[in-house]
């Protein structure tokens, strides 16, 4: 993309201005929080039919010396089977550094520490995280942060120099800027293994004619696919919603330069602020020029003005965004 363009015509700041959002609103993570919940979403009543393997959770909480606690409304994995796929996604190796975001009651941390050089989690609820502390007191091999994973900075967590991966079975509330934050990290990790609610799985790696701001915004940093859909049962207690596990594969460099990345999403929100019109349409709106104007700037991006924006590639897109570029637009 050409160097400059952002400065030069304030694409981003008079998209942002034509879709009242600016900060936050403009990038691809934002999602409205649901609080207290911790992971696999609200629970449900309805039975969940257990795995052929699974971990106690009352058996857990009482090593820990916890009790369950209903306000938190916390649903933590024990399904063996899931916990195989997570690790297995993850490629590890002995000489590997892991981060792991929500450890919870350990589960998956016991099985990353047998396998690693080291692990670092950091842990959102105080009173698990100072249980997990003391619980690996005696391990060299892992450290337990009392933590929250959308803020922390990122060197409490790993060297600047350090290889590492991501693998977590993610809350579902902070799952996307958890996500974001390690995907546009100046220093990212080689691979990420989460666990996210299902629809969040299947937007992150959808393809047209199904893609998302978040497809694209996921895409942008990183190779995806789901490498497992996880029902209620494997969670205690359940929750109502499928989760899945998503492997995401950073690229050496972005698909998109850091100094075009605020103007680049200004045009992708443009393009789906009203998804399922024509492009043309929305962006006569967004860019403020006439339904001829933008169609001549559509087809010399070599993209036919009738489409939706969910059928538009990354490498459309990207060519779209060179055009106004060289037009000013």
């Amino acid at each position: 993309m050409p160097q400059g363009c952002l400065a030069d015509i304030s694409l981003a700041a008079r998209l942002s201005k034509v879709l009242s959002v600016s900060g936050d609103h403009l990038c691809w993570w934002y999602t409205h929080p649901t609080p207290h919940l911790r992971r696999g979403g609200p629970s449900t009543n309805a039975e969940a039919k257990p795995s052929a393997s699974s971990l106690n959770v009352g058996d857990r909480l009482r090593e820990l010396g916890l009790h369950a606690r209903k306000g938190l409304a916390q649903h933590f994995l024990v399904s063996a089977g899931i916990l195989q796929r997570i690790l297995h996604a993850a490629d590890l190796q002995p000489d590997d550094y892991v981060v792991e975001v929500g450890p919870g009651l350990g589960v998956l941390t016991d099985s990353l520490i047998e396998r690693v050089r080291q692990v670092v989690a950091a842990e959102l609820d105080e009173e698990l995280a100072k249980a997990l502390q003391a619980r690996y007191a005696g391990k060299s091999n892992v450290r337990v942060l009392y933590a929250d994973a959308r803020q922390v900075p990122l060197d409490e967590l790993v060297g600047p120099e350090q290889p590492y991966k991501v693998v977590a079975n993610l809350p579902y509330y902070a799952a996307n800027p958890i996500v974001r934050r390690f995907l546009e990290a100046l220093h990212p990790p080689t691979l990420l293994v989460v666990m996210v609610q299902r629809e969040v799985a299947q937007r992150m790696t959808a393809q047209p004619p199904n893609m998302t701001v978040l497809s694209i915004g996921t895409q942008v940093y990183a190779r995806g696919k789901i490498v497992a859909s996880v029902p209620p049962g494997a969670f205690r207690p359940p929750p109502e919603v499928m989760s899945a596990v998503v492997r995401l594969e950073p690229y050496a460099a972005p698909l998109v330069k850091a100094e075009d990345v605020e103007g680049f999403f200004a045009l992708i929100h443009a393009g789906f602020s009203t998804p399922r019109k024509q492009l043309q349409g929305t962006l006569v709106h967004a860019l403020k020029k006439s339904p001829g104007e933008v169609s001549a700037l559509l087809l010399e991006a070599g993209i036919e003005p009738k489409r939706r924006a969910e059928t538009v590639t990354i490498p459309e897109w990207q060519r779209l965004y060179e055009v106004l570029c060289a037009h000013g637009s």
